[in-house]
């Protein structure tokens, strides 16, 4: 099958054109606009866009005294002829839209909200990010002028730069509907492979076969899960003759180190995991190199004088070279993907042509043979990268400044539909060692895209968790199984970012675009459908030895994921969390699935929990499939439908539809209804039934469709406070006094008298902002 057949060009009545004109209603809101002084547009894809066959939208053509409008329900374009500048060309409001004043003229900087950076190297704290194509009042832009054109083999070739070709999108404050069109017309994100949903160990570090076998017994002994092993540059000869090179370069393995590749490479596939192997391919390939002769030889190089073969990715026949002699054996001695660590720079011998885009194009495609799922491992290369999963943010600091900047990145990243950001959890380099720093940048990773640890080559900095405090250590050990455990949760997100058009992470504003609030919690998103993260990113108050964060909580009912606390919603909280907490809030409603852990296992679990969480009716899809084939494309899954009927009290899991084949035959649940009281359940099968912690539990196994009916008189659990309050001044540095007479406040009197007095005494302000959070 040719993966580079395109549908890039328009429908007819889609298009309104001059001679040296083109527009292009692709929707209502989303106009291409072309200018070339030659009549002659294009039609191929580009690097960007690959498709432009929409569905045409309704509009009007008006066209008068030399001015053309067109008109959409939305938007209204006014041309009055001519080169393209601000006096010729504006597009405003209309109709629906019409309540935005706002005008884009042609030349125009557009107010939209940030989209992503090529690269996080080298960052400490935040970076300035470029502009996405979402905006909250205005207008978004894509300007596609400078990327070369696609060939029907998914070559490029070059455009004339003087021609004006570029995108509308007047999408204010619609941003799920201009992602959509987004992706309509770049490509949709693939769905990963299930495998990538787990934890991957990387470390800048010179193993050896044995170090690295007897770390992975170590993370196996301590019960941490691993599923991908990302093996640094050391894998391959680095001290080399300076005739062949840095040694920064290097497609052979380093046998001092990795007596035999093929065996160590077996192993890991044997416990679960897979492996891709670090690549700065810049200086070509040199003599030294195991595949050097037969290259040279397919190359027309010089072989017996040793001549450089060069790396060049504007070449066909090199690139033709480079996949089948010099990667295809690493690959069939059992490389899994590679990460291309492209570093240097953006130039070819092709006008306008990136290398890395190119390096990102055709490995990516090169690794979906024999029906595999892609992945690659790589930098973001502009507009359409998410075509190329999964990203590698690079070299950031190792600080806390780094830290706090990682979420707003992350959600930003969505906005031009970048959703499998993976970052260096516990930093890069340089920095400081502190424990607390890489215990929340461990949280974090477990609520992002993909989790990836990773740090310098410095024999001081570690991720390991046992080489932290015993705080941490546990701490991390929580978070990295959990990790694990919600693989059947966040693979269904995985499906739906690439079935729906959705990212696994977004910004509180695409649920919320009239809430200024939504706006200000830069470090808030939502962790797929059912639950909002804000990480913490601050160190700790030396009072009440929590850390703190402020959250906007939407309207309705919200549960913390861990202490099972409920919040009333629809306003601003300041709220503070143990060291092995975070704030995660499952929504009401909220169904959560997860799985035990078994080894480093990703396949389809044979007994999936349902976390679920009362005040509202919910239903969601569980999506399986086999986790690394194609196959998905042709509809071959299982998806299990879930039904929570808050206001009937009734559960209902539906018989599975698909391949079953692709589940286990003897499918179990375990049912976890939390944070209610405990009351009779009836069910059309055989269940067991108990009730600890404050939640109901359910175990269940059958083939057939699973109705679960509670009492009526099912209800909310209340907040237990004074427990709550008791747990805050128990760990508190403060006064004992002060924390008897706090306790027995809210003890003996009401809540609202306990409010008051509390906010009267003088007290720490964190000690106080902690009691008040969970009393209110």
């Amino acid at each position: 099958m040719n993966k580079f057949l395109p549908n890039p060009v328009a429908d007819k009545k889609a298009i309104v054109r001059g001679k040296d004109f083109r527009f292009t209603v692709l929707t209502s809101q989303l106009i291409r606009l072309e200018y070339a002084k030659d009549g002659k547009f294009e039609d191929r894809k580009t690097q960007s866009v690959v498709n432009r066959l929409f569905p045409v939208p309704d509009y009007k053509t008006i066209k008068k005294d030399g001015t053309i409008k067109i008109e959409t329900d939305s938007i209204r374009l006014t041309y009055r002829g001519g080169e393209f500048s601000k006096n010729t060309l504006s597009i405003s409001f209309c109709g629906r839209l019409g309540k935005y004043p706002g005008v884009w003229y042609f030349g125009d900087e557009p107010k939209a909200l940030p989209g992503t950076n090529r690269t996080l190297d080298g960052v400490s704290g935040g970076d300035n990010m470029p502009k996405s194509i979402m905006s909250q009042s205005s207008f978004g832009i894509m300007d596609d002028s400078h990327t070369l054109a696609q060939t029907l083999d998914g070559w490029v070739e070059v455009r004339d730069e003087q021609k004006i070709d570029m995108y509308v999108f007047a999408y204010p404050k619609e941003y799920k509907e201009c992602l959509n069109a987004y992706y309509t017309l770049t490509g949709k994100t693939p769905l990963l492979p299930r495998f990538a949903m787990g934890n991957w160990w990387s470390r800048y570090h010179k193993y050896s076969d044995t170090e690295y076998i007897n770390l992975m017994e170590k993370f196996k002994k301590e019960n941490i899960p691993l599923s991908v092993a990302v093996i640094d540059m050391d894998w391959h000869k680095v001290n080399i003759d300076t005739k062949y090179g840095s040694g920064w370069t290097g497609f052979s393995w380093d046998k001092n180190l990795f007596k035999d590749p093929k065996d160590f490479l077996k192993y890991l596939h044997d416990n679960n995991m897979k492996a891709t192997l670090n690549l700065h391919p810049a200086e070509g390939i040199s003599a030294h190199e195991d595949c050097y002769e037969e290259t040279a030889k397919a190359m027309g190089v010089d072989y017996k004088n040793e001549e450089n073969v060069a790396f060049d990715i504007a070449d066909k026949k090199f690139v033709d070279v480079y996949f089948d002699k010099v990667l295809k054996p690493l690959e069939d001695d059992g490389v899994d993907f590679w990460w291309m660590d492209w570093q240097q720079g953006n130039t070819t011998k092709t006008k306008g042509l990136d290398p890395l885009w190119m390096l990102n194009h055709f490995h990516y495609h090169d690794n979906t043979k024999n029906n595999s799922r892609g992945l690659l491992f790589s930098r973001f290369s502009g507009f359409g990268s998410h075509r190329y999963p999964v990203g590698f943010s690079g070299d950031t600091i190792i600080n806390w400044e780094s830290l706090d900047f990682q979420p707003y990145f992350t959600l930003c990243a969505s906005n031009v539909g970048y959703g499998w950001w993976s970052h260096d959890i516990g930093g890069h380099m340089r920095g400081y060692r502190d424990d607390e720093l890489m215990n929340r940048w461990t949280q974090l990773g477990t609520f992002s895209p993909i989790l990836r640890l990773h740090c310098s080559n410095n024999e001081f900095i570690n991720r390991e968790p046992w080489h932290f405090n015993y705080e941490t250590y546990k701490s991390m050990k929580k978070f990295l199984r959990l990790r694990y455990e919600m693989i059947p949760y966040t693979y269904t997100m995985n499906f739906r970012a690439h079935n729906d058009n959705m990212p696994i992470i977004t910004p509180m504003y695409y649920e919320y675009p009239d809430i200024s609030d939504a706006y200000e919690v830069k470090n808030e998103y939502f962790f797929g459908t059912e639950m909002i993260v804000c990480p913490i990113t601050q160190k700790k108050d030396e009072v009440t030895q929590m850390a703190s964060v402020t959250m906007y909580l939407p309207k309705g009912k919200w549960f913390d994921f861990f202490n099972k606390y409920m919040y009333e919603g629809n306003r601003k909280v300041k709220v503070y969390r143990k060291y092995d907490e975070m704030p995660v809030l499952a929504k009401a409603g909220a169904i959560i699935p997860t799985c035990e852990i078994k080894d480093n296992s990703v396949e389809n679990p044979k007994e999936v929990i349902l976390n679920i969480f009362p005040g509202a009716n919910n239903e969601f899809t569980l999506y399986e499939d086999d986790g690394k084939s194609l196959d998905y494309e042709n509809g071959k899954c299982v998806k299990t439908k879930i039904y929570f009927d808050w206001d009937n009290k009734t559960l209902k899991i539906s018989k599975p539809q698909g391949d079953l084949k692709l589940i286990p035959k003897d499918r179990s649940y375990k049912i976890i209804l939390n944070c209610v009281n405990n009351v009779r359940a009836s069910s059309n099968v055989n269940v067991q039934k108990s009730y600890k912690n404050g939640a109901i539990e359910i175990k269940v196994k059958a083939d057939d469709e699973i109705i679960i009916s509670f009492s009526k008189t099912l209800k909310i659990s209340e907040n237990d406070y004074v427990s709550k309050v008791y747990d805050i001044l128990n760990e508190a540095h403060s006064y004992y006094d002060a924390k008897i007479k706090i306790y027995n406040i809210v003890k003996e009197k009401s809540k609202k008298e306990a409010i008051c007095d509390i906010c009267a005494m003088d007290i720490d302000n964190n000690l106080k902002n902690a009691l008040l959070e969970v009393i209110i």
